[in-house]
């Protein structure tokens, strides 16, 4: 979706839409996020505002994700909403003196030209939605290290491994403290 720049006025305007996941599918597929992909249009509700040069968004999406289990390497849905906010200012107003990345800055861009694209905006709130290791669940037993069992599914009957004798001064720690 795009905006007009000066269609955006100090009165907020609210607009709803729909997105197409492929821009961010497409994101997902060259960076280092691999476990996850988009299922399905990303739904957005948005509310901005002018003030002065600077452009105010506030809203929130959210979009059917999908996602291979980093333990199990099992496939699941992983439902993603988030809430955001950015300001656009123009590109000739930016001070690049600084050059360091601030915390505020993770909210702030620049734009150029007459109008706004909103597209890699939303791509960018999703893919800063997502968490660092996608897991089925968070008592996923993965797979066994020896034949690749699914452990959520079965035991493998494999032999448990002798444990590492450097380790029996900790272990015996542990029985202790029980």
């Amino acid at each position: 979706m795009r905006l007009r720049i000066d269609e955006i006025t100090a009165e907020a305007r609210e607009v709803s839409f729909l997105q197409s996941e492929e821009e961010v599918n497409r994101r997902l597929a060259q960076g280092p996020v691999h476990e996850f992909r988009v299922g399905g249009p990303i739904a957005v509700d948005l509310s901005y505002y002018r003030a002065g040069m600077e452009l105010f968004f506030k809203g929130r999406l959210s979009a059917p994700m999908v996602a291979s289990c980093a333990r199990c390497a099992e496939e699941f849905s992983a439902p993603n909403a988030r809430p955001f906010r950015f300001v656009l200012a123009p590109r000739a107003a930016a001070d690049d003196s600084e050059g360091r990345l601030r915390t505020e800055d993770l909210e702030f861009s620049l734009y150029d030209g007459e109008e706004v694209d909103l597209a890699p905006l939303v791509a960018e709130q999703l893919i800063l939605a997502l968490p660092s290791r996608a897991l089925c669940s968070e008592d996923c037993r993965g797979l066994c290290p020896r034949c690749g069992t699914n452990l959520n599914l079965h035991g493998c009957g494999c032999a448990q491994p002798a444990s590492d004798p450097r380790l029996a001064v900790l272990r015996a720690l542990k029985v202790e403290r029980s």
